[in-house]
């Protein structure tokens, strides 16, 4: 395969990502142009679909492809083991990328070392998780402060909880809570020894049910036990509640099979470099792409 690849643009976090990456294209035998723009490669690789800062340029890459229906790889963060694993997929992110994972089954997720905490039956409050406006999963949505206010509306008609609002760390949200009742903003603390983790495990422990649009909050909490609420573009949408009528009584379906498949979204980088997530993704590009 002729592959685009542009570490250039990623985030400081990806570099080691990208070069592991990279090794095993070559080790596979693929044609790797680095930071190139070829005219008839079969797949691009880039990082993240949030086109932000010097990750704005891979939208064009992105638009390129995908306008010729060729795949993009997507490579950003993962969340079962932030900074420590990447979750790897084909055109998208979360719930709207092909991981190649249908096959999944337990044997994987074990390797994580990750419990499923029992679900939550305590706490008060309810956390709405922001986004990144300038992301491709907030496409069609509206700009932050009106989905905060939809939400925080859908969710009065049902209860009286408090509501704690939580932007993104890096997309500002100004919104007048005054006209609300019971509602409070309580940005991310990043914790200032990694690259971007928040506070937010420790946030969970007054937590009712989380609001997520699609991001990995939602994923933190359901394994923490906290009930979620989220879209259809959301990687924990199988276990999640869509409607908020139910939410002083929020569903808690069993997560096993959605840790499994989970776990067959993310790698370490010694994994990457050793080209199991290419194997899988390469078998899966040769019989759907």
């Amino acid at each position: 395969m002729k592959i685009e690849i542009w570490p250039a643009h990623g985030p400081l976090n990806s570099k080691i990502v990208f070069e592991k990456f990279i090794k095993s294209l070559r080790t596979s035998g693929e044609q790797v142009y680095e930071n190139q723009h070829v005219h008839d490669g079969d797949v691009a690789v880039i990082w993240s679909v949030l086109w932000q800062g010097r990750m704005r340029k891979y939208k064009d890459i992105w638009d390129r492809y995908r306008n010729a229906n060729k795949p993009v790889i997507v490579i950003e963060v993962g969340g079962i083991k932030r900074n420590e694993t990447w979750k790897i997929g084909i055109n998208g992110v979360n719930r709207e990328a092909d991981f190649a994972n249908q096959d999944a089954d337990a044997t994987r997720w074990s390797k994580f070392g990750v419990k499923l905490l029992p679900w939550k039956q305590t706490g008060e409050d309810i956390i709405i998780c922001g986004q990144h406006t300038n992301s491709h999963q907030w496409r069609n949505n509206p700009p932050m402060s009106a989905w905060f206010d939809q939400q925080i509306t859908q969710i009065r008609k049902y209860t009286d909880r408090p509501i704690v609002l939580r932007p993104h760390p890096r997309n500002h949200v100004t919104l007048d809570i005054k006209k609300y009742s019971n509602v409070k903003i309580v940005s991310p603390q990043r914790d200032n020894k990694t690259y971007d983790d928040t506070d937010l495990t420790s946030r969970l422990k007054s937590a009712w049910a989380l609001v997520s649009h699609s991001s990995n909050p939602a994923m933190t909490a359901a394994m923490h036990g906290i009930p979620i609420y989220v879209s259809e573009s959301s990687l924990s949408y199988d276990v999640g509640n869509d409607s908020y009528q139910n939410i002083n009584n929020p569903n808690m379906p069993d997560r096993q099979k959605w840790a499994n498949k989970l776990a067959y979204t993310e790698w370490w980088p010694d994994e990457i470099e050793q080209g199991v997530p290419w194997k899988r993704i390469k078998k899966r590009l040769e019989e759907n792409y």
